[in-house]
């Protein structure tokens, strides 16, 4: 198929075929994507050489990290991530010279449609197609390493067709998609470890020791060497830089630009990674991307656009993806730190969906948020901005319902709190795509 056919079917139009594949969204299996892929030629064997990462929390940050060390040591990076917050073209980024660029639609929409017709109306998660996809395009232009993130768990996603990668690695395991991947902290990191591939090298964030045990016996049959954080590598901050130190030395950096606490360890996870897999950065290289690195919707400052310009002029906007317990908790200590430096009233702009758990991601900021205003999110399990007032309200956080963005952000202009507030807008990454969308400033 030709590029001027691919742009005459929008993607869009291929993605509601592609959606009446399989009657469920999400099924974890590697049967269909083995086969599809088989009918491809395996494009996933000529991949530059990978970097696979699973994980509740941080995976995407992590490989932000690396691309961005990466690239700011020359090096030509794929990155396949997951899920978009605008566009789908944002989880394709094709390694270049001079560092990538995301997926033009001509060319994404001839993958998909070359995946679409190899797979003959076969039953077929959308994620496996995308995923079938992103091997196909990155098995065609010259790069020199992938990176590669974890859709959902890890032992059965789509990505774990990636028979040697150079390391595995297991940012943060916590409790999050229990429909899919079980209840306990125990079970759901047994689906993260089953990315661990034998003899080579696995980087795992700090764990819970009912997650970290679970990792290490499964490396153990796998005979994988591990690399912990606490015991073998540490990130940690001193005096407003990241530290970080292996067997291999000693680093110095700059404080990672992703704002938070937890951003340090994403990074030590990422240095780690790059080292175990022999990859000979410099140390400028590293000193580059603490200042470099961009990852949407992590703490993300809003200075610009539709929707921070409907807040007072002297309050701050900023944007989180985070949409569980431990992520919300990871937030509320970035605001308590930034509540130490500047102090505001916190407003929390809230949507987020029935799947998760609203009540254990609200409480961390109980104590720490003035008001939160409560919004819908525009997808089908989406909580009733009113059930989630209550929630909140449960939480010991005062809330308001509102029926969109646009009047939640300008009712925490009118709340008259001094000095003007902090408006921090959570709960979802796919509210944050709604936001980067309303905003005019969605990822490049």
């Amino acid at each position: 198929m030709s590029a001027r056919n691919a742009q005459a079917v929008p993607i869009d139009a291929t993605l509601a075929r592609l959606l009446a594949l399989h009657p469920k969204r999400i099924d974890l299996s590697l049967e269909r994507i083995e086969r599809l892929l088989a009918a491809l030629g395996n494009p996933q064997r000529r991949l530059p050489p990978a970097i696979h990462v699973a994980g509740t929390n941080g995976k995407g940050s992590t490989i932000a990290f690396m691309r961005a060390a990466l690239e700011a040591a020359g090096t030509r990076v794929h990155v396949y991530t997951s899920p978009n917050l605008v566009r789908l073209n944002e989880r394709f980024r094709i390694g270049q010279d001079g560092g990538g660029q995301l997926i033009g639609d001509a060319e994404l929409g001839e993958a998909l449609a070359e995946c679409e017709a190899k797979n003959g109306g076969a039953p077929i998660t959308v994620f496996e197609m995308e995923t079938a996809a992103a091997f196909l395009l990155f098995s065609r232009h010259p790069a020199d390493l992938s990176l590669l993130e974890v859709g959902l768990g890890g032992r059965l996603d789509a990505t774990n067709v990636i028979e040697r990668p150079l390391a595995s690695v297991i940012t943060r395991v916590s409790l999050d998609h229990r429909e899919f991947l079980g209840d306990s902290l125990a079970e759901i990191a047994a689906e993260k470890a089953g990315i661990i591939k034998p003899h080579v090298p696995a980087i795992i964030a700090s764990q819970a020791r009912e997650a970290l045990a679970v990792i290490e016996r499964q490396a153990a049959r796998l005979r994988a060497p591990l690399r912990i954080a606490g015991e073998n590598w540490t990130a940690t901050e001193e005096r407003g830089r990241l530290v970080y130190q292996d067997e291999d030395g000693l680093i110095d950096l700059p404080a990672p630009k992703l704002y938070g606490r937890h951003q340090f360890e994403n990074a030590g996870a990422a240095i780690a990674a790059l080292r175990a897999s022999r990859l000979k950065l410099p140390a400028a290289a590293y000193e580059a991307a603490m200042v470099r690195v961009d990852w949407p919707a992590r703490m993300q400052r809003l200075s610009h656009g539709r929707l921070a310009d409907l807040a007072p002029p002297d309050s701050e906007v900023w944007l989180d993806g985070g949409h569980n317990p431990d992520g919300g908790q990871a937030v509320a200590a970035a605001l308590a730190d930034l509540e130490e430096r500047v102090s505001r009233p916190l407003v929390l702009i809230v949507g987020m969906l029935s799947t998760k758990d609203c009540a254990g991601f609200l409480k961390n900021f109980s104590g720490l948020a003035r008001r939160a205003i409560t919004v819908p999110i525009h997808q089908e399990k989406t909580v009733p901005a009113v059930e989630l007032a209550e929630v909140a309200g449960k939480a010991g956080i005062p809330a308001l319902a509102r029926d969109d963005l646009e009047s939640a952000i300008t009712l925490a202009g009118q709340l008259d709190l001094h000095p003007a507030p902090r408006i921090l807008i959570t709960g979802s990454l796919y509210l944050a795509g709604e936001v980067l969308a309303a905003n005019g400033t969605p990822p490049e």
